[in-house]
Protein backbone atom coordinates (compact mmCIF):
# COMPACT_ATOMS: atom_id res chain seq x y z
CA UNK A 1 0.00 0.00 0.00
CA UNK A 2 1.45 3.37 -0.94
CA UNK A 3 0.41 6.93 -0.21
CA UNK A 4 2.07 10.02 -1.71
CA UNK A 5 1.46 13.72 -1.25
CA UNK A 6 2.16 15.82 -4.29
CA UNK A 7 3.94 18.96 -3.14
CA UNK A 8 5.42 19.94 -6.50
CA UNK A 9 4.12 23.50 -6.37
CA UNK A 10 5.38 23.97 -2.85
CA UNK A 11 8.87 22.67 -3.81
CA UNK A 12 9.01 25.19 -6.66
CA UNK A 13 8.24 28.09 -4.36
CA UNK A 14 10.27 26.72 -1.48
CA UNK A 15 13.09 24.41 -2.75
CA UNK A 16 14.26 23.51 0.73
CA UNK A 17 10.93 21.92 1.77
CA UNK A 18 11.15 18.15 2.22
CA UNK A 19 8.98 15.62 0.48
CA UNK A 20 7.25 13.06 2.73
CA UNK A 21 6.41 9.65 1.35
CA UNK A 22 4.60 7.09 3.49
CA UNK A 23 5.38 3.50 2.57
CA UNK A 24 5.07 0.07 4.06
CA UNK A 25 7.99 -2.08 2.94
CA UNK A 26 8.24 -4.42 5.90
CA UNK A 27 6.36 -7.76 5.89
CA UNK A 28 3.36 -7.59 8.21
CA UNK A 29 2.74 -3.92 7.47
CA UNK A 30 5.13 -2.42 10.06
CA UNK A 31 4.96 1.32 9.32
CA UNK A 32 7.92 3.60 8.62
CA UNK A 33 8.39 6.99 7.07
CA UNK A 34 10.71 7.76 4.15
CA UNK A 35 12.01 11.32 3.98
CA UNK A 36 13.75 12.47 0.81
CA UNK A 37 15.93 15.58 0.96
CA UNK A 38 16.64 17.32 -2.36
CA UNK A 39 19.78 18.99 -0.99
CA UNK A 40 21.54 16.00 0.53
CA UNK A 41 20.29 13.26 -1.80
CA UNK A 42 20.05 11.02 1.27
CA UNK A 43 17.08 8.95 2.28
CA UNK A 44 16.21 8.77 5.97
CA UNK A 45 14.20 5.86 7.26
CA UNK A 46 12.16 6.51 10.37
CA UNK A 47 11.03 3.15 11.73
CA UNK A 48 8.46 3.07 14.53
CA UNK A 49 7.77 -0.27 16.20
CA UNK A 50 5.79 -0.18 19.43
CA UNK A 51 7.29 2.69 21.42
CA UNK A 52 10.75 2.44 19.77
CA UNK A 53 11.77 4.84 16.98
CA UNK A 54 14.74 4.25 14.61
CA UNK A 55 16.14 6.84 12.17
CA UNK A 56 18.53 5.61 9.44
CA UNK A 57 20.33 8.07 7.07
CA UNK A 58 21.84 5.95 4.23
CA UNK A 59 22.72 6.27 0.58
CA UNK A 60 20.13 5.18 -1.97
CA UNK A 61 21.72 2.00 -3.25
CA UNK A 62 22.47 0.70 0.27
CA UNK A 63 19.19 1.80 1.72
CA UNK A 64 17.00 -1.28 1.35
CA UNK A 65 19.61 -3.73 2.62
CA UNK A 66 20.33 -1.71 5.76
CA UNK A 67 16.66 -1.01 6.40
CA UNK A 68 15.74 -4.70 6.27
CA UNK A 69 18.48 -5.49 8.78
CA UNK A 70 17.36 -2.70 11.11
CA UNK A 71 13.74 -3.81 10.81
CA UNK A 72 14.57 -7.32 11.92
CA UNK A 73 16.55 -5.97 14.89
CA UNK A 74 13.67 -3.69 15.87
CA UNK A 75 11.14 -6.51 15.72
CA UNK A 76 13.33 -8.66 17.94
CA UNK A 77 13.73 -5.78 20.39
CA UNK A 78 9.99 -5.15 20.61
CA UNK A 79 9.31 -8.86 20.91
CA UNK A 80 11.58 -9.03 23.94
CA UNK A 81 10.12 -5.91 25.55
CA UNK A 82 6.50 -7.05 25.01
CA UNK A 83 6.96 -9.91 27.46
CA UNK A 84 7.92 -7.54 30.27
CA UNK A 85 4.38 -6.66 31.51
CA UNK A 86 3.54 -10.34 32.01
CA UNK A 87 6.73 -10.84 33.96
CA UNK A 88 6.04 -7.70 36.00
CA UNK A 89 2.47 -8.86 36.77
CA UNK A 90 3.75 -12.21 37.97
CA UNK A 91 6.29 -10.44 40.12
CA UNK A 92 3.56 -8.21 41.58
CA UNK A 93 1.42 -11.22 42.50
CA UNK A 94 4.37 -12.89 44.15
CA UNK A 95 5.20 -9.67 46.00
CA UNK A 96 1.60 -9.26 47.24
CA UNK A 97 1.57 -12.80 48.56
CA UNK A 98 4.95 -12.57 50.25
CA UNK A 99 4.59 -9.20 52.00
CA UNK A 100 3.98 -9.21 55.74
CA UNK A 101 0.67 -7.33 55.79
CA UNK A 102 -2.87 -8.01 54.59
CA UNK A 103 -4.63 -4.71 53.83
CA UNK A 104 -8.42 -4.75 53.84
CA UNK A 105 -10.81 -1.97 52.84
CA UNK A 106 -14.23 -1.35 54.41
CA UNK A 107 -16.55 1.59 55.16
CA UNK A 108 -16.30 1.37 58.95
CA UNK A 109 -19.89 2.66 58.92
CA UNK A 110 -22.09 -0.41 58.40
CA UNK A 111 -22.77 -2.03 61.75
CA UNK A 112 -22.70 -4.85 62.68
CA UNK A 113 -20.41 -5.67 59.73
CA UNK A 114 -18.06 -2.76 60.43
CA UNK A 115 -18.06 0.51 62.36
CA UNK A 116 -15.65 3.15 63.60
CA UNK A 117 -15.03 3.62 67.30
CA UNK A 118 -12.76 5.61 69.60
CA UNK A 119 -12.42 2.67 71.96
CA UNK A 120 -9.61 0.17 71.73
CA UNK A 121 -10.94 -3.35 72.22
CA UNK A 122 -9.99 -6.97 71.76
CA UNK A 123 -11.63 -7.13 68.32
CA UNK A 124 -10.91 -3.57 67.13
CA UNK A 125 -8.07 -2.66 64.76
CA UNK A 126 -6.39 0.76 64.67
CA UNK A 127 -7.07 2.99 61.65
CA UNK A 128 -3.89 4.97 62.24
CA UNK A 129 -2.82 7.87 64.40
CA UNK A 130 -5.79 9.97 65.48
CA UNK A 131 -8.31 8.03 63.38
CA UNK A 132 -9.55 5.68 66.09
CA UNK A 133 -10.41 2.04 65.45
CA UNK A 134 -12.59 -0.11 63.25
CA UNK A 135 -14.57 -2.97 64.77
CA UNK A 136 -17.28 -5.37 63.67
CA UNK A 137 -17.89 -8.70 62.01
CA UNK A 138 -15.81 -7.89 58.92
CA UNK A 139 -12.88 -6.91 61.14
CA UNK A 140 -13.05 -10.20 63.06
CA UNK A 141 -13.18 -12.19 59.80
CA UNK A 142 -10.31 -10.15 58.35
CA UNK A 143 -8.20 -10.72 61.47
CA UNK A 144 -8.78 -14.48 61.34
CA UNK A 145 -7.80 -14.62 57.65
CA UNK A 146 -4.66 -12.54 58.27
CA UNK A 147 -3.69 -14.78 61.21
CA UNK A 148 -4.22 -17.91 59.13
CA UNK A 149 -1.91 -16.46 56.46
CA UNK A 150 0.67 -15.40 59.03
CA UNK A 151 0.27 -11.70 58.21
CA UNK A 152 -0.44 -8.49 60.09
CA UNK A 153 -3.89 -7.02 59.42
CA UNK A 154 -4.19 -3.41 58.19
CA UNK A 155 -7.66 -1.84 57.93
CA UNK A 156 -8.30 1.14 55.65
CA UNK A 157 -11.51 3.13 55.89
CA UNK A 158 -12.80 3.63 52.34
CA UNK A 159 -16.17 4.96 51.12
CA UNK A 160 -18.35 2.32 49.49
CA UNK A 161 -17.93 3.68 45.94
CA UNK A 162 -14.17 3.84 46.41
CA UNK A 163 -13.66 0.22 47.43
CA UNK A 164 -13.33 -1.30 43.96
CA UNK A 165 -10.96 1.44 42.68
CA UNK A 166 -8.86 0.96 45.83
CA UNK A 167 -8.38 -2.75 45.20
CA UNK A 168 -7.74 -2.14 41.49
CA UNK A 169 -4.99 0.38 42.27
CA UNK A 170 -3.36 -1.86 44.86
CA UNK A 171 -4.14 0.48 47.76
CA UNK A 172 -5.84 -2.47 49.45
CA UNK A 173 -5.50 -6.22 48.97
CA UNK A 174 -9.14 -7.11 49.50
CA UNK A 175 -12.64 -5.80 50.17
CA UNK A 176 -14.28 -7.35 53.23
CA UNK A 177 -17.26 -5.06 53.68
CA UNK A 178 -20.53 -7.00 53.47
CA UNK A 179 -20.33 -6.99 49.66
CA UNK A 180 -22.42 -9.36 47.54
CA UNK A 181 -20.85 -10.80 44.40
CA UNK A 182 -23.37 -9.81 41.72
CA UNK A 183 -22.84 -9.96 37.94
CA UNK A 184 -21.92 -6.29 37.61
CA UNK A 185 -19.26 -6.39 40.32
CA UNK A 186 -17.81 -9.64 39.00
CA UNK A 187 -16.91 -7.81 35.79
CA UNK A 188 -14.31 -5.85 37.75
CA UNK A 189 -13.50 -8.04 40.76
CA UNK A 190 -12.75 -11.65 41.61
CA UNK A 191 -14.71 -12.99 44.60
CA UNK A 192 -14.04 -15.76 47.08
CA UNK A 193 -16.77 -18.10 48.24
CA UNK A 194 -19.28 -16.37 50.60
CA UNK A 195 -18.19 -15.77 54.18
CA UNK A 196 -21.69 -15.02 55.48
CA UNK A 197 -25.31 -15.41 54.39
CA UNK A 198 -28.47 -13.79 55.72
CA UNK A 199 -31.96 -12.69 54.64
CA UNK A 200 -33.47 -9.42 53.43
CA UNK A 201 -35.90 -7.64 55.76
CA UNK A 202 -37.46 -4.18 56.12
CA UNK A 203 -36.91 -1.61 58.86
CA UNK A 204 -40.05 0.40 59.69
CA UNK A 205 -41.31 2.71 62.39
CA UNK A 206 -42.56 0.94 65.48
CA UNK A 207 -46.36 1.06 65.70
CA UNK A 208 -46.88 1.77 61.99
CA UNK A 209 -49.26 -0.23 59.80
CA UNK A 210 -46.23 -1.68 57.99
CA UNK A 211 -45.20 -3.49 61.16
CA UNK A 212 -47.79 -6.18 60.29
CA UNK A 213 -46.85 -6.64 56.61
CA UNK A 214 -45.81 -10.17 55.58
CA UNK A 215 -45.50 -9.68 51.80
CA UNK A 216 -43.24 -7.18 50.06
CA UNK A 217 -46.18 -6.33 47.75
CA UNK A 218 -47.95 -4.88 50.80
CA UNK A 219 -45.57 -1.95 50.34
CA UNK A 220 -47.14 -0.97 47.00
CA UNK A 221 -47.63 2.80 47.08
CA UNK A 222 -45.35 3.17 50.11
CA UNK A 223 -42.04 5.05 50.21
CA UNK A 224 -39.12 2.61 50.39
CA UNK A 225 -35.43 3.52 50.45
CA UNK A 226 -32.15 1.57 50.20
CA UNK A 227 -28.41 2.16 50.23
CA UNK A 228 -26.98 3.62 47.03
CA UNK A 229 -25.18 1.26 44.61
CA UNK A 230 -26.17 -1.88 46.52
CA UNK A 231 -28.58 -4.78 46.08
CA UNK A 232 -30.69 -3.19 48.83
CA UNK A 233 -31.62 -0.39 46.48
CA UNK A 234 -31.98 -2.57 43.37
CA UNK A 235 -34.51 -4.95 44.94
CA UNK A 236 -37.00 -2.21 45.79
CA UNK A 237 -38.36 -2.29 42.24
CA UNK A 238 -39.57 -5.84 42.84
CA UNK A 239 -42.48 -4.17 44.69
CA UNK A 240 -45.19 -3.27 42.20
CA UNK A 241 -46.26 0.36 42.40
CA UNK A 242 -43.67 1.23 45.05
CA UNK A 243 -42.57 4.82 45.64
CA UNK A 244 -38.83 4.22 45.21
CA UNK A 245 -37.12 6.95 47.21
CA UNK A 246 -33.76 8.27 45.97
CA UNK A 247 -31.08 6.15 47.70
CA UNK A 248 -28.51 7.49 50.14
CA UNK A 249 -24.85 6.53 50.53
CA UNK A 250 -24.76 5.52 54.20
CA UNK A 251 -27.08 3.75 56.60
CA UNK A 252 -27.13 6.57 59.19
CA UNK A 253 -28.61 8.76 56.43
CA UNK A 254 -31.25 6.11 55.70
CA UNK A 255 -32.25 5.96 59.35
CA UNK A 256 -32.65 9.73 59.49
CA UNK A 257 -34.79 9.61 56.33
CA UNK A 258 -37.08 7.01 57.92
CA UNK A 259 -37.37 8.89 61.20
CA UNK A 260 -38.06 12.18 59.40
CA UNK A 261 -40.85 10.68 57.28
CA UNK A 262 -38.94 10.93 54.02
CA UNK A 263 -39.31 7.13 53.73
CA UNK A 264 -41.67 4.54 55.22
CA UNK A 265 -39.26 1.60 55.15
CA UNK A 266 -35.59 0.69 54.66
CA UNK A 267 -34.36 -2.50 53.02
CA UNK A 268 -31.67 -4.24 55.07
CA UNK A 269 -29.95 -7.51 55.88
CA UNK A 270 -31.20 -9.11 59.08
CA UNK A 271 -28.00 -8.53 61.13
CA UNK A 272 -27.92 -4.87 60.08
CA UNK A 273 -31.59 -4.46 60.95
CA UNK A 274 -31.02 -5.97 64.39
CA UNK A 275 -28.20 -3.54 65.06
CA UNK A 276 -30.21 -0.52 63.92
CA UNK A 277 -33.27 -1.49 65.96
CA UNK A 278 -31.10 -2.03 69.05
CA UNK A 279 -29.78 1.51 68.64
CA UNK A 280 -33.15 3.14 67.87
CA UNK A 281 -36.11 2.43 70.17
CA UNK A 282 -38.61 3.97 67.73
CA UNK A 283 -37.80 1.44 64.98
CA UNK A 284 -38.42 -2.26 64.38
CA UNK A 285 -37.91 -4.72 61.52
CA UNK A 286 -40.21 -7.15 59.76
CA UNK A 287 -39.59 -10.47 57.99
CA UNK A 288 -41.71 -11.92 55.18
CA UNK A 289 -43.55 -15.20 54.67
CA UNK A 290 -41.83 -17.85 52.58
CA UNK A 291 -42.07 -16.97 48.89
CA UNK A 292 -43.31 -13.45 49.72
CA UNK A 293 -39.95 -11.77 50.26
CA UNK A 294 -37.31 -10.35 47.95
CA UNK A 295 -35.64 -12.45 45.29
CA UNK A 296 -32.04 -11.55 46.01
CA UNK A 297 -28.68 -13.05 46.93
CA UNK A 298 -27.85 -11.96 50.49
CA UNK A 299 -24.53 -13.77 50.81
CA UNK A 300 -21.39 -11.64 51.15
CA UNK A 301 -17.95 -12.45 49.77
CA UNK A 302 -14.40 -11.12 49.72
CA UNK A 303 -13.62 -9.00 46.66
CA UNK A 304 -10.11 -9.02 45.20
CA UNK A 305 -8.34 -7.66 42.14
CA UNK A 306 -9.83 -8.70 38.81
CA UNK A 307 -8.19 -11.69 37.09
CA UNK A 308 -6.26 -12.58 40.26
CA UNK A 309 -8.07 -15.86 40.94
CA UNK A 310 -5.00 -17.90 39.97
CA UNK A 311 -2.60 -15.74 41.98
CA UNK A 312 -0.89 -16.93 45.14
CA UNK A 313 -2.53 -14.17 47.18
CA UNK A 314 -6.08 -15.05 46.12
CA UNK A 315 -5.52 -18.73 46.80
CA UNK A 316 -4.03 -17.92 50.22
CA UNK A 317 -7.04 -15.80 51.18
CA UNK A 318 -9.51 -18.46 50.04
CA UNK A 319 -7.60 -21.17 51.91
CA UNK A 320 -7.52 -19.04 55.07
CA UNK A 321 -11.28 -18.42 54.81
CA UNK A 322 -11.96 -22.12 54.34
CA UNK A 323 -10.39 -22.78 57.74
CA UNK A 324 -13.21 -20.86 59.50
CA UNK A 325 -16.23 -23.15 60.03
CA UNK A 326 -19.84 -22.00 59.60
CA UNK A 327 -20.72 -22.22 63.29
CA UNK A 328 -17.82 -19.95 64.21
CA UNK A 329 -18.87 -17.42 61.57
CA UNK A 330 -22.42 -17.41 62.94
CA UNK A 331 -21.21 -16.93 66.52
CA UNK A 332 -19.04 -14.01 65.44
CA UNK A 333 -22.05 -12.29 63.85
CA UNK A 334 -24.17 -12.68 67.00
CA UNK A 335 -21.32 -11.25 69.06
CA UNK A 336 -20.90 -8.36 66.63
CA UNK A 337 -24.60 -7.52 66.81
CA UNK A 338 -24.36 -7.44 70.63
CA UNK A 339 -21.17 -5.36 70.51
CA UNK A 340 -22.35 -2.88 67.87
CA UNK A 341 -22.69 0.74 69.06
CA UNK A 342 -26.10 1.95 70.19
CA UNK A 343 -27.59 5.39 70.62
CA UNK A 344 -25.98 6.81 67.46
Amino acid sequence: MEKAFDEKKERQSSPKRKKWQFRSLVPGGIPHVLLQSKRSYLNNYLLTVGTTVFLFPVKEKKMKKMFWAASCAAILLVGCSSSQPTEDASADNASDASKGTFTVGMECDYAPFNWQTAEEGETAVSLGTGAGYCDGYDVVVSKAIADNMGKELVIKKVNWDGLQPAVESGEIDAIIAGMTANDEREEGLDFTTPYYGSEMVMIVKKGSEAENFKDIQDFSGWKVIGQKNTNYDDVIDQIEGVDHVTPKSKYPELILALQAGEADAITAELPVAKGIVAANDDLTYITFDEGKGFDVDTTVSIGMKNDSRDSELFKSVQAALDQIDEDTRGDWMLESVDRAPTGE
